[in-house]
């Protein structure tokens, strides 16, 4: 059993970890992080610039330096970035900390959701949109063996702040 009231939020990007997370929080009274606006705060710049300026192993350092300090907050819930399970060990640090909620969705799904924000996604920015659906598909496939280790698996397109906070109350019994 994980030692702190807190909920990770996982997925890939454009499942809706952010908006389920701060629902969930407020539906919970808990306190909600974005993990990536903590990050660039931090950083004092973009997630963004921070890709094309110092690249993505420096963002990845200070992703999992700013996890391990959320990691130790409790009744809070962390959205975190689609890659950040993948990392270092950051998904063994999140189910030893927390529950994981992984936001499951298909390619399909992914792409059209991301074709209205890929300028803002330094992952998939220079991926032309005829091929995104491709592109994500094969980035789930790797990261699936992280994500799916979730202590909780949803369906992204139909998950709900009241359905989430049932499933953790009743899984978990945080409350």
């Amino acid at each position: 059993m994980p030692r702190n009231k807190i909920v990770y939020i996982i997925g890939f990007m454009g499942s809706g970890k952010s908006t389920a997370g701060r629902k969930l929080a407020q539906s919970l009274g808990w306190k909600f992080i974005d993990l990536d606006r903590k990050i660039e705060e931090f950083a004092g710049k973009t997630i963004t610039d921070i890709f094309e300026q110092d690249g993505e192993s420096h963002f990845r350092m200070i992703e999992s330096e700013i996890l391990q300090k959320v990691g130790s907050f409790t009744e809070t819930i962390v959205s975190t970035g689609g890659g950040t399970p993948c990392h270092d060990d950051n998904m063994e640090y999140m189910l030893s900390t927390g529950l994981t909620v992984y936001l499951k969705m298909t390619p399909e799904q992914l792409a059209r959701r991301l074709l209205e924000s890929s300028g803002e996604r330094p992952l998939i920015k220079n991926v032309p949109d005829e091929h995104l659906e491709t592109f994500i598909e094969k980035m789930l496939t790797k990261r699936e063996k992280w994500y799916g280790r979730a202590s909780l698996i949803v369906d992204g397109m139909f998950v709900d702040s009241s359905l989430l906070n049932n499933l953790i109350i009743g899984k978990f019994e945080l409350i």
